[in-house]
């Protein structure tokens, strides 16, 4: 099935709320849902993006890689593994990807289509999703201790995944198969393992859980020294969480402030917040690569995600039915709303997810608005328009 090739999907439809033209890019009664906004499905120069589909499955949510063009719509299948995709990423570039199937670690290159297996864990532990360093000598991925706990739709099972991991690990290996090894062990269920862009030596990791529980969530990781340190040191009344970096190398994270558990489900009640408790505003921060916050902007609008574009004057976020932008430019943050979503927030997988591209022209996001995951694009140009 590698190199199969599949007729463009795309369609075009206008928003019901705003009347933006928004792209549907797949379709065809497969579930189909892009990278998480680390990562970014694009490939730089923003022709093409990777994505994950069941659309050759046997097995319903059985997924494999897949690339679409986005100016003819075809759609390349990547990989047929026999258990399927799970943890994934690529280089910005999509020279390399690497993704988990079962209990191995691949290398894929995606112009000849070989892959690898790079690594390979034992049956009592589970690796989350990887992440590759931007010399792309290497890999980082969390590891944990595999617990009988079963996890499932609208966040079941989390918190109790969260008090049942006492042992973690973050585990490098090495892009040309030569080995791997453990460089920092945690008491803690570890994730969001990412490397700096312009820096292999340091990395974010999190400590995994719902935000209000959680009592320090993002920890920088000296990769030469193997040494750690909390970036922006929680409060009491601070929930935290969705930390990336920025394409300058700053740390963005969202604080939903006191009691939040940082969820959103299929019921949509954890998203707004008509009154914040005890007049507590929530804000999103930007660190240095010290942990030191070096800006903070209140944001009252309780979306589930935001994702930057290049400069960081403008956020992108999902509200309960809507993308909204967020201009953030100056003193106090604007909104407006993009286009709707209506996605039904059920699983992980039907999560917006919203992701500017690497020229922040376009946005990628995932919706379940007609049954099944699918993939759309809103293009900002029109805005100027």
């Amino acid at each position: 099935m590698i190199g199969k090739e599949f007729p463009a999907e795309k369609r075009f439809y206008r928003d019901e709320k705003t009347g933006l033209e928004v792209a549907q890019l797949t379709g065809g009664g497969s579930n189909n849902y892009h990278f998480y906004f680390t990562d970014n499905s694009f490939t730089v120069g923003d022709r093409e993006i990777y994505f994950l589909s069941d659309r050759s499955s046997q097995t319903p949510r059985m997924y494999d890689l897949f690339k679409l063009d986005l100016e003819s719509g075809i759609i390349t299948q990547v990989t047929a593994e026999a258990r399927g995709v799970h943890g994934h990423t690529k280089t910005p570039d999509s020279e390399i990807l690497v993704y988990v199937t079962g209990n191995q670690l691949k290398k894929l290159d995606p112009k000849s289509g070989r892959s690898e297996v790079i690594y390979e864990t034992g049956p009592e532990t589970v690796m989350a999703a990887p992440f590759i360093s931007p010399d792309k000598k290497y890999v980082g991925i969390p590891r944990n201790e595999k617990v009988r706990i079963n996890r499932g739709a609208n966040y079941s099972g989390f918190q109790e995944t969260m008090f049942a991991t006492k042992k973690g690990w973050i585990t490098l290996v090495y892009l040309d198969g030569s080995g791997a090894e453990d460089i920092y062990e945690d008491t803690h269920w570890l994730g969001h393992f990412q490397f700096a862009p312009d820096d292999s030596a340091i990395a974010t990791y999190c400590h995994e859980g719902p935000w209000n529980l959680v009592q320090q969530r993002i920890w920088l990781l000296d990769l030469v020294k193997r040494s750690v340190k909390p970036c922006f040191r929680q409060g009491a009344d601070d929930c935290v969480g969705h930390e990336f970096w920025t394409r300058d190398g700053l740390i963005f994270f969202d604080n939903r402030r006191k009691g939040h558990d940082g969820t959103i489900t299929s019921d949509r009640t954890q998203a707004t917040t008509a009154d914040p408790e005890d007049g507590q505003t929530p804000y999103i921060g930007l660190a240095d690569k010290n942990g030191e916050v070096i800006r903070t902007i209140d944001m009252p609008f309780y979306c589930n995600h935001y994702h930057a574009n290049n400069d960081n004057t403008l956020l992108v976020g999902d509200e309960v039915e809507d993308l909204v932008l967020i201009e953030i430019g100056g003193q106090e943050a604007s909104l407006r709303t993009l286009c709707t979503h209506k996605t039904s927030w059920y699983t992980q997988r039907v999560h917006c997810h919203p992701t500017f591209s690497w020229d922040s022209q376009k946005i990628l996001f995932t919706s379940d608005r007609d049954g099944k995951a699918n993939l759309y694009l809103a293009d900002l140009e029109q805005l100027a328009k």
